[in-house]
């Protein structure tokens, strides 16, 4: 099958190289045109150390790339991708369906990535998401994923295309309870490795991790998710890979902070793009648009956006009122 991934990025290049090893032609489109004569030549991105791209990977700049792509993978960070998905759908076929891997919530207008994928190219979208750092995805170590979408037989044309000895993709029907899981564990990384930062042990990781799920099906379920979607990979697997490696940008990130360096500084540092910086922003945002409480997504915000210092959020947190575990707890 012939299939563009659109993003360059360690993601984006990872699922490229999977992509090929699984005997597909694979083309990937990168915004940084000044490195594609390296990644020709040394077959080798800087966004992902230590992979090698497979001689039949073509690398491209331009949006033309697309054409004749049965699948197209949007894997550009998520604070450009409107922009993107403008420049590509011009050349998109008229049968294209779109894999969107994107994970975040788009500021503004706090569309899903899908939701904007669908909007600006007018294709079906599948989303894949998971527990999946691309640095192991790309060493073929063992991986699981979702694919989810409303549409069955595209479930399955992704399950089958992306499967592989070490990539075992499963389906479901609920994109929304996956995007948003994808995105709001972005912003409990960052919080994990505030955690870490400030010193606090694994008693609080274990709560924080285990609280913020509530919080993922609460704001899910308010939007039409399923409760189930949260306790599987999309959820708690992807919850449990970001917050506990350092593979992870947005947790070395939230380590910066909880030492005692701003957001921007943190983000300079890390190198890349951390998305749960922008995530948290617009979790916070919809949130109050549902009219959810998400005291953890609060703190988080209030601690990247308001200045409010990393301990005493913590303090916030842990002296709210007291509460049930379960809101419908079954107590007469």
């Amino acid at each position: 099958m012939k299939i563009a991934i659109v993003g360059s990025g360690a993601w984006g290049t990872a699922l490229a190289i999977r992509l090929c090893k699984n005997g597909h032609d694979v083309t990937l489109w990168t915004f940084e045109t000044n490195l594609i004569p390296q990644m020709e030549q040394e077959r080798h991105n800087i966004r992902l150390p230590g992979a090698v791209l497979p001689e039949s990977l073509k690398i491209s700049g331009d949006y033309g790339c697309v054409k004749g792509c049965k699948l197209v993978v949007m894997a550009s960070p998520s604070f450009p991708i409107r922009s993107v998905c403008r420049g590509v759908a011009p050349y998109l076929d008229e049968d294209a369906v779109m894999v969107s891997v994107t994970k975040g919530i788009e500021n503004g207008t706090l569309l899903r990535m899908s939701e904007v994928v669908a909007q600006e190219t007018g294709k079906p979208v599948v989303v894949l998401t998971g527990p999946s750092h691309a640095e192991e995805v790309a060493l073929d170590v063992p991986t699981g994923c979702l694919a989810a979408c409303e549409n069955r037989e595209l479930a399955e044309l992704v399950q089958d295309t992306f499967m592989s000895d070490t990539f075992r993709v499963y389906t479901s029907p609920d994109a929304v309870g996956a995007e948003l899981g994808a995105a709001l564990k972005n912003v409990i990384a960052l919080c994990a490795g505030v955690s870490d930062g400030l010193g606090c042990g694994d008693n609080t990781k274990a709560m924080l991790m285990t609280r913020v799920l509530t919080e993922m099906a609460r704001l899910g379920i308010s939007m039409g998710a399923s409760k189930d979607t949260f306790a599987g990979l999309a959820g708690v697997g992807d919850l449990i890979v970001t917050c506990t490696s350092m593979h992870s940008r947005n947790r070395r990130a939230g380590i910066l902070i909880g030492q005692g360096k701003t957001a921007k500084e943190a983000m300079e540092e890390v190198g890349a793009v951390v998305e749960g910086y922008y995530a948290a922003a617009s979790a916070y945002e919809l949130s109050k648009k549902q009219g959810v409480e998400m005291p953890i997504v609060t703190a988080a915000y209030r601690v990247l956006y308001e200045n409010l210092s990393a301990a005493e959020a913590v303090h916030t947190l842990l002296r709210r009122g007291r509460k049930s575990e379960k809101e419908d707890a079954g107590w007469l």
